[in-house]
């Protein structure tokens, strides 16, 4: 919104500046100084205080956007606005989407002399990790740009648990947190500790040496693992599951 102020100091009002008035309907004018006007209310004095807001509309008309390095762009999947069983959910309610389609892809990134594509082709359906990139609108939908990197893993279905993960990650299902004390007593939601034990599903193809060459996890499908508390993106499976989406730094330690 652009405000422009017509001052005593700017603009000399006069009845001959009146004149350039007269494609207004004055029955339908507001003005944040003198509130509606009626015709035939608006005399030169009125013009030595008043303030005009005028709106400045930018619109910019960019058809495509074409991401460098190691960025990649993704139509973001909109938010669910109602649940299941078709209530409206407030904007408050409404969980920030994590995944969307990827329609362009940067050039690749270069580690020591070798020079990589990007892992993610267009078209892939993906999960990025949270609060990542830079949102974008443009062709009437909203967009993000990211670096690969930033991507969690590849997701085909509508079902969390069939997440490919990329790159280091890790995807686990998380142990269920304990709803009891050693005592018996029954826990409330807000006192169980968050749980920070799970099993493997699945797990990135490893990371890349300063050479380019791809070295794998230490970790393996099927391994029940230790990790950091609060690390990585949660997420829930359709069966009510429990998933979390992490690095590989992030595991502690394999269980027996």
């Amino acid at each position: 919104m652009a405000t422009s102020q017509l001052t005593a100091s700017s603009v000399t009002a006069s009845a001959r500046n009146l004149a350039s008035l007269q494609g207004l309907r004055l029955s339908t004018v507001k003005f944040s100084s003198f509130g509606t006007l009626k015709p035939g209310a608006l005399t030169s004095r009125s013009f030595k205080r008043l303030v005009v807001k005028a709106a400045t509309v930018v619109a910019p008309k960019y058809t495509s956007v074409k991401p460098l390095g190691d960025r990649v762009l993704v139509k973001i999947k909109e938010t669910e606005e109602k649940t299941e069983g078709g209530i409206l959910l407030p904007t408050t309610a409404q969980s920030k989407p994590q995944g969307g389609e990827v329609v362009a892809v940067g050039e690749g990134k270069t580690i020591g002399n070798t020079k990589l594509e990007s892992s993610v082709k267009t078209g892939a359906q993906v999960i990025y990790s949270k609060y990542a990139g830079t949102e974008v609108e443009f062709n009437g939908a909203n967009h993000l740009l990211l670096k690969e990197d930033d991507i969690v893993g590849l997701l085909e279905t509508d079902d969390i648990k069939d997440l490919e993960p990329l790159n280091d990650r890790v995807f686990i299902k998380v142990l269920e947190a304990e709803e009891k004390t050693a005592g018996g007593l029954l826990l409330t939601e807000a006192s169980k500790e968050k749980p920070s034990i799970g099993t493997v599903i699945a797990v990135g193809p490893g990371t890349l040496d300063e050479e380019g060459n791809l070295k794998p996890l230490s970790v393996s499908p099927g391994n029940t693992v230790l990790y950091s508390k609060y690390a990585g993106n949660d997420f829930k499976g359709n069966d009510g599951s429990n998933y979390i989406a992490l690095r590989a730094s992030d595991v502690m330690a394999v269980l027996y």
